[in-house]
């Protein structure tokens, strides 16, 4: 299990707060990202190195896509590089942990108009099934919960690569034998999870579709 944290600030009209809530959505399943060449009895080393890893989203305001981040998260992984379906991930993102780097749009975000984080704190993804889909290709399917919401969610998984670390090296990197670095990109729809439904600016300035993009380096020792 890994924590991670981060922030920014600068300005922006309440209009593009609301883009930055369909993100928060995608980002739960994106944490959850599986990890390479670990054999059944290997999966429980790896762990994410969240000064490389990202969970970011994307939504449009009216025509213009406007990104953020969440930046505090825990992400369980287990991989079986020769028997993915014996893989499995689970994810939970903290919600008021969201940045799109305006701090008074950030705090609309929170509020009930849109992820109520106080009533919902954390946005969660369990895989139920990893399976291979080609070369260096995996999906992870399971449910992606938010504001109560349960629903179905694929995510597309790419290896970017994984390296063997020198024994002379590891020390330096903590310890780390193995590093792997993966991609997974998929889109949500915020209504289906409640979030931001509840006027016409919410529904009409800010697109349904969130894009998501996670970037995960992670590490066995």
């Amino acid at each position: 299990m890994t924590k991670t944290t981060y922030a920014e600030s600068p300005n922006h009209s309440w209009a593009s707060v609301r883009k930055w809530l369909p993100a928060a959505v995608l980002l739960a399943a994106v944490a959850a990202l599986p990890v390479p060449n670990a054999t059944a009895s290997e999966t429980t080393g790896w762990s994410p190195d969240t000064s490389h890893t990202e969970i970011n989203f994307s939504v449009n305001h009216f025509f213009t896509p406007v990104s953020g981040s969440f930046k505090e998260y825990e992400i369980d992984l287990a991989y079986d590089a020769e028997n993915p379906e014996n893989s499995s991930v689970e994810a939970r993102i903290k919600v008021a942990s969201l940045d799109t780097g305006n701090e008074k749009r950030d705090e609309h975000l929170r509020s009930a108009d849109w992820f109520e984080t106080e009533e919902h704190p954390y946005m969660t993804f369990k895989s139920t099934s990893v399976r291979r889909t080609g070369e260096n290709q995996l999906v992870a399917s399971g449910p992606l919960t938010i504001k109560g919401r349960s629903h179905p969610v694929e995510l597309p998984i790419a290896l970017l690569g994984n390296q063997m670390i020198p024994e002379q090296m590891q020390a330096m990197l903590g310890g780390t034998k193995e590093v792997a670095s993966f991609k997974a990109t998929t889109a949500i729809e915020r209504s289906d999870f409640g979030v931001g439904v509840g006027n016409w600016a919410a529904t009409m300035v800010v697109g349904g579709e969130v894009d998501i993009e996670i970037l995960l380096e992670a590490h066995n020792k």
